[in-house]
């Protein structure tokens, strides 16, 4: 019986060259509740040669998505444009580093043309980090959301962006393209930006979701953190009430796995029952839409939970409206 090994360590140093000497931190079993079974139905593989036929890149591959057989099986996959190569290194994550390519000016057109294929509700959208481009990025994600809405009018749309650090003028240019959600993932807590994300800045990410809402208040503001890194439960309140006072609509709650052995290590587990205390937290703290759970993503079930956060908003309107006077 011939025995195959599958050598993560090469596979790492081909995507990740910058972790290629870091030592190794082995991937450590999942527990009973982050097991997924692997996708096999006829719709799954439509999908996938969808992606393949329109030439379009999904982060549900890249990042090694644990969702991606259920996302898939229900004709729901997000979009990630301007290519698969980051010009950052965050610790955490599985997209390829180093130069990317030129940006591929038909792509905002495929996008639009596989959005309307498959009959999406909503889509999300998103993208590597160009810190190469003047604007980030930012007139291609404005492109890409006109593009959808010309093909497919009826569908929202959700993008979730870079920081656009050291980018002046970038975010306005997405803001005026009017993207029905607005998502950028703080992804740790400010103490673990150094390894985790250490080309980022906490309070510039958190700066990007507020001056969303301050150039335009009607855009939903979504934001996550992944759990399991090394955080305190002190300091992921913090959070939560750092993102209040920049009005952020949703916040997303899930458990870090950690993709190869040169990746951060997962510090624990954390169990579906913190997940719910978590999730009653940010309840009580304000947030319109709240999910959390091990497996939760920035885009899974995107479109029921949109359902529901605008839902959620016109309750909370009808609420502070002035009750007619009784005679």
């Amino acid at each position: 019986m011939q025995r195959i090994t599958i050598d993560h360590r090469k596979q790492s140093a081909l995507r990740h060259p910058e972790k290629a000497n870091r030592p190794d931190n082995p991937v450590q079993r999942k527990p009973d509740w982050i097991r997924v079974k692997a996708p096999n139905s006829p719709i799954y593989q439509e999908t996938r040669k969808l992606m393949r036929d329109n030439r379009l890149v999904t982060v549900c591959e890249e990042a090694a998505c644990p969702n991606i057989g259920e996302c898939w099986s229900q004709r729901h996959a997000t979009m990630m444009i301007m290519g698969e190569i980051c010009t950052r290194a965050c610790s955490f994550c599985n997209v390829t580093t180093g130069m990317p390519h030129a940006l591929d000016e038909d792509e905002p057109h495929r996008v639009a043309e596989a959005v309307a294929t498959l009959g999406l509700r909503h889509v999300v959208i998103t993208s590597v980090d160009r810190d190469d481009l003047a604007d980030g990025g930012a007139r291609h994600f404005a492109r890409t959301i006109a593009r959808i809405r010309e093909a497919s009018p009826s569908t929202t749309i959700e993008i979730l962006t870079p920081d656009f650090l050291r980018k002046p003028g970038a975010l306005p240019v997405v803001v005026e393209a009017r993207p029905d959600v607005f998502n950028h993932n703080i992804e740790t807590v400010p103490r673990l930006y150094p390894s985790i994300r250490p080309g980022a800045r906490y309070f510039q990410s958190l700066r990007l979701l507020d001056d969303v809402k301050r150039q335009d208040p009607s855009i939903f503001t979504k934001s996550g953190l992944m759990l399991g890194l090394g955080e305190e439960r002190m300091e992921v309140a913090q959070v939560m009430d750092d993102f209040r006072i920049a009005d952020v609509d949703f916040i997303t709650l899930g458990q870090y796995l950690q993709p190869t052995p040169k990746h951060a290590k997962v510090d624990r587990f954390v169990p579906p029952a913190e997940f719910d205390e978590f999730a009653s937290m940010a309840r009580a703290k304000g947030f319109l839409q709240v999910s959390a759970s091990p497996l939760t993503r920035s885009s899974y079930h995107a479109d029921s939970d949109f359902a529901a956060l605008r839902e959620a908003r016109q309750n909370k309107l009808g609420q502070s409206l002035p009750r007619p006077e009784t005679r």
